[in-house]
């Protein structure tokens, strides 16, 4: 029932931006996926899946950026330029993740920064799908595409992203080290094959 409510609450979230007018923006490009889906992906899934209204149509929800601090927990140095790195993807301000408690079999304080975090909703999260599918993915070695199995059984996907340098805003120069983070995103869809049609239509790359 906690799940049921929790997509209830998304969709009703989500709902305006599956109608109106594209995005007006001096800089059309940052909008391009978000007036894409409005404009040609959300009549193309109301016809092909007989949906009634555009608020039965899956929509991205919101996309969180994870990166875990594993053993630069302790730096506090590391984690600052772990955390701009992070922000400067993003192109949003990120949260520290507190241990909640400790844990001494991992070595853990209650009150550690062990992960940080980005939520990127609206506009936001648009604009990082569209750099991350035309951008990023294809600046990876040798990528064929990624896992299309990687779905939560709920509507959402997750994926794993294991150099940060793909991503044109890092420059491999002036890193520190290879940092890998994980990428969720949450949409509105009930069915992991409803979440993989509307993500497959945005442009994400799965292999199988």
């Amino acid at each position: 029932m906690a799940e049921k409510a929790t997509k209830a609450k998304d969709k009703a979230q989500a709902a305006p931006a599956a109608s109106g007018k594209p995005v007006k923006s001096t800089n059309p490009a940052r909008y391009r996926l978000r007036n894409k889906y409005k404009t040609e992906i959300v009549p193309q899934l109301m016809k092909e899946r007989g949906y009634k209204n555009v608020n039965q149509v899956p929509k991205i929800v919101k996309i969180v950026l994870n990166m875990r601090l594993g053993d630069i927990k302790d730096n506090s140095k590391s984690i600052q330029l772990a955390q701009a790195e992070l922000e400067s993807i993003a192109g949003q301000k990120s949260v520290l993740v507190k241990a909640k408690k400790s844990v001494s079999n991992f070595k853990l304080r209650e009150g550690q920064s062990i992960a940080i975090k980005v939520t990127l909703r609206g506009e936001m999260a648009y604009e990082f799908f569209d750099k991350l599918v035309s951008i990023a993915l294809p600046r990876v070695r040798d990528f064929r595409g990624i896992s299309g199995k990687s779905f939560d059984g709920r509507g959402n996907y997750a994926l794993g992203i294991k150099d940060q340098t793909i991503f044109p805003e890092i420059s491999y120069e002036l890193i520190e080290k290879i940092r890998g983070f994980d990428v969720d995103v949450v949409t509105t869809a009930e069915t992991d094959e409803e979440a993989k049609v509307l993500l497959t239509k945005l442009g994400m790359p799965f292999k199988n």
